[in-house]
């Protein structure tokens, strides 16, 4: 790949044939590196699970009226913990929101020191939905599944990378923008397209990438993910029909890196692709609770706190949690009004710990905002600006912990990352154990839920990926 000229207007170079780079990676690669795979079964099964707790979400049952009220009576594809099979573009479309409904699903990390928090997309969420809405339509093994999920994730990633930071920080939603190509990419890799056929499903792809920020808090940030996701599954199914777009989506003066970001970091991405592969480096984080990433590593560092000191809410006269500038700005929600906003909300988040041990799916209610103990330790938690995590840098999500008791102790601790980082990994088992949370906060039935995590364990092993969605239903 090589630079070759410059455009004025835009004073800038331009790569030829970057999009035709990206779908060769997709059509060419046969297998994929054993630690990739290894390290992926943790977030596929993660996804799952994410899907059935999704799955009795509020935005679930509006999916499932939605899907209803459109008349379908059947398809191939399986809408995770709903009786329903619908064509596949809908499968991935409702899938696609259920992993991301409770804001839980995995987070990639960033190489760059410039991209705010070192957080970029949740690469799961588009990828996954379409890459077993397709393959279990197409009949396909576990392990095809799985390098299609993985060239997509690997492409959906670079792209983050890539594109300048403008684009997220001036409200798109790169979780919606980049994993509409993951999403493409997977099907047209499931689909058997030519590197020509791929072309153009990531020239519709693009077309249709979108997605702002402005709705975090919202339904529409899981819509988000499940839109990318049938989204990319239509531009497979139109490339391969025949339907033409421009064959340099990604690299074009008005393509989407210029379009989107106001241009990008060719050296991120050309070249690049499964070189290293992202999994390996920098890594994904898999959620160990349903809030925004930036709460994780206060809530780790807490836990750890509270465990090892025997620490009682009765105990506590006030907590500070000292970051970086830009999480206040994130995390705007210090009086939450719902199970959303909470989310989004470092007091909460700081208040059921103190208070209960944990922060799993049952905290992150409703209920459990309006409850007045959960609000009067909120009050206790000053949540602030502070300089030596401001001078740690914007690249990491470091949160300084003094934990003042009520017998005159002060407590301290600090971490950058949280549990579930590539810093402080989950094993399979652990997932396994998240995974069971999820299951049993959908009331999936327990012989249905240990056959799933066996059976992504050994998903190379699986001759038609039908058997791991029939568990899933």
């Amino acid at each position: 790949m090589t630079v070759h000229q410059t455009n004025p207007a835009l004073d800038r170079p331009l790569i030829d044939g970057l999009t035709k780079e990206a779908a060769e990676f997709v059509v060419n690669t046969k297998t994929i590196p054993e630690e990739v795979i290894e390290i992926g079964k943790k977030s596929i099964l993660d996804g799952i699970g994410l899907a059935l707790s999704g799955s009795v979400a509020q935005s679930g049952r509006i999916v499932r009226e939605y899907l209803s009220q459109l008349g379908i009576k059947e398809g191939p594809s399986t809408v995770i913990g709903m009786g329903m099979k619908v064509p596949t573009r809908f499968a991935a479309f409702a899938n696609g929101i259920g992993v991301h409904a409770d804001d839980f699903d995995d987070t990639q990390l960033a190489v760059a020191k410039d991209r705010v928090y070192g957080l970029l997309t949740h690469p799961t969420a588009p990828a996954l939905p379409a890459a077993l809405a397709v393959a279990e339509a197409e009949g396909a093994s576990g392990t095809e599944m799985m390098l299609a999920y993985h060239l997509g994730v690997e492409l959906e990633c670079k792209i983050a990378e890539a594109i300048n930071p403008r684009h997220y920080q001036h409200g798109f939603h790169a979780t919606a923008t980049c994993g509409t190509y993951a999403a493409a990419a997977a099907a047209s890799k499931l689909k058997g397209l030519t590197v020509e056929q791929t072309v153009r499903a990531l020239g519709c792809a693009g077309s249709q990438s979108a997605g702002l920020r402005e709705n975090f808090g919202t339904m529409m940030k899981p819509f988000h993910a499940g839109r990318s996701s049938e989204s990319g599954v239509v531009a497979a199914d139109f490339a391969q029909l025949g339907w033409t777009t421009t064959d340099k989506i990604l690299e074009a003066p008005r393509g989407f890196f210029q379009a989107a970001g106001g241009g990008f970091d060719p050296a991120a991405i050309a070249g690049k692709l499964g070189g290293p592969w992202t999994f390996v480096f920098p890594g994904v984080s898999i959620k160990p609770h349903p809030s925004g990433s930036l709460t994780h590593p206060g809530m780790t560092e807490l836990l750890d706190l509270i465990r090892t000191h025997g620490i009682k809410a009765s105990d506590v006269e006030r907590l500070d949690v000292g970051t970086n500038q830009n999480m206040p700005n994130a995390l705007i929600h210090r009086h939450p009004k719902n199970e959303l906003q909470a989310k989004f909300s470092m007091e909460f988040c700081m208040a059921i710990l103190l208070l209960y041990g944990r922060g799993g799916l049952p905290e992150f209610t409703d209920e459990m905002v309006e409850r007045p103990e959960v609000k009067a330790m909120i009050e206790k938690v000053n949540f602030h600006v502070h300089p030596d995590a401001e001078a740690a840098g914007y690249d990491k999500m470091t949160t300084i912990l003094d934990l003042h008791l009520k017998d005159g102790r002060t407590i301290s601790g600090r971490a950058d990352f949280g549990k579930g980082s590539p810093a402080n990994p989950m094993s399979y088992d652990e997932c396994a154990d998240k995974f069971r949370g999820c299951a049993d906060f959908a009331k999936w039935p327990h012989q249905k839920a240990e056959a799933i995590v066996e059976t992504v364990r050994t998903l190379e092993g699986l001759m038609d990926i039908r058997d791991l969605t029939k568990l899933c239903a």
